[in-house]
């Protein structure tokens, strides 16, 4: 965590993964960051994974250093409630992020008529304001048709939500942007995008789109190839499997360099009558290097390769799970400042990670952990809405919100 952003209060209502990582990457950076949820949990209090007792180590980890309060949005006085907490006065304020907009009380058009210069950032699923997911998103646009093995024809979709993962970041720096409008002409803003058109935006974008359209060749699935230069897996003499790129010339000739193979890579690009200097070229005749290259990885252990690699600057890396990652690679352990062990309510003692940036006018502080499902609801009520004890102590009685805490506190006294 950092402080840069120490004293903006953000309100987020959300599920799944781009809004809540909107709201923690914001929070992460030191922004007071209020999530609401309705009693017993939203669409993600139990995603998995999760321990054995049934806590989410996902709802852990995109909720890390939030305040949550649990309310009961079916109930007149609970969506009262939640325009209070989202409309609150103060200039660092009055900001929403959101993808569960309901229209006619969790709307800009509804919520501005309380705070004129609310900002409100909203995710749908595509523009029409039809559902969609990650694994719905990337499935209509063509990307499982060029993912996997190389020869197959089944499509392969992806496990890494890579569109929910831009449109988080994305909500972030709209977010940012429509305050920064605000401080310049005191105007709010209702910004509004789709997960489905930040994944088509990124298909025009990395040239998909006009190679397309203008007829280019059809692309097909090229295994673990990387795409329009060298990179390829080999499995080593110990059996590890280990990825190696050469994707800029100087990563192309270290490779070589290291691998001893220069000058059957010349013999080949002489018979063949090509520059394997130009990226483009590699590509296309990454079996031949393949084939050239496998006997070097073949007779050398990966441990060996990479002192060898690591010397020569060349760019590669391991093949691990995750169980293996964790225990093996120093990035993710404190050796890395982003991290530290924290205890986590309910889940227990492990790695979390704090920002990934570092900003040198704020050091960075040790990452929170997520609250527990309504944790904060006392001193939300309290400290944004402004309600009196005896008032706040009539919403628990009635069932209007919750808080974990409450019943063992208040039975005391």
């Amino acid at each position: 965590m950092s402080n840069i952003l120490q004293g903006m209060r953000i309100v987020e209502g959300s599920a799944f993964v781009a809004v809540p990582l909107a709201g923690m990457t914001l929070a992460q950076m030191g922004a007071d960051v209020i999530r609401f949820d309705r009693i017993g949990g939203g669409l993600d209090a139990k995603r998995w994974p999760v321990a054995p007792n049934g806590n989410s180590h996902f709802w852990a980890g995109m909720n890390k250093g939030k305040r949550s309060i649990a309310v009961d949005m079916r109930s007149d006085r609970g969506r009262e409630l939640v325009t209070q907490i989202i409309t609150a006065p103060g200039e660092d304020a009055g900001m929403f992020l959101t993808n569960l907009k309901v229209r006619g009380w969790m709307d800009h058009e509804t919520l501005s008529k309380h705070r004129e210069d609310l900002i409100m950032v909203s995710l749908k699923g595509d523009r029409h304001g039809r559902p969609a997911v990650d694994y719905t998103v990337n499935p209509a646009l063509g990307f499982p048709a060029i993912t996997g093995p190389e020869g197959t024809t089944e499509p392969v979709a992806h496990a890494l939500p890579a569109w929910d993962c831009i449109a988080g970041q994305l909500m972030v720096s709209t977010l940012l942007a429509a305050e920064r409008h605000r401080l310049r002409t005191g105007k709010g803003q209702d910004a509004e995008f789709s997960l489905k058109d930040v994944a088509a935006a990124m298909l025009g974008n990395l040239g998909i789109i006009g190679d397309t359209a203008m007829g280019g060749p059809k692309r097909q699935k090229s295994g673990n190839a990387l795409y329009g230069a060298y990179g390829q897996d080999f499995i080593c003499a110990d059996g590890q499997r280990i990825m190696v790129i050469g994707l800029t010339r100087r990563q192309w000739h270290g490779l070589m360099h290291v691998t001893q193979t220069k000058p059957q890579m010349d013999k080949f690009a002489a018979r063949v009558g090509v520059d394997l200097d130009d990226e483009g070229v590699r590509y296309t005749h990454r079996s031949a290097i393949t084939d050239i290259l496998k006997p070097w990885f073949s007779a050398r252990t990966s441990d060996d390769i990479g002192i060898m690699f690591d010397e020569q600057g060349v760019t590669w890396s391991l093949f691990r799970d995750f169980e293996a990652a964790l225990a093996d690679d120093s990035d993710l352990s404190t050796d890395n400042p982003m991290f530290s062990e924290i205890d986590n309510p309910g889940l227990g003692r492990f790695l979390v990670p704090g920002s990934p940036v570092a900003f040198s006018a704020h050091p960075r502080t040790d990452p929170a952990p997520a609250p527990s499902l309504g944790l904060h609801t006392e001193e939300i009520l309290a400290d944004v809405v402004g309600l009196p004890d005896v008032e706040i102590a009539s919403l628990f009685d009635t069932g209007i919100v919750q808080c974990p805490a409450y019943k063992v506190v208040h039975s005391a006294a």
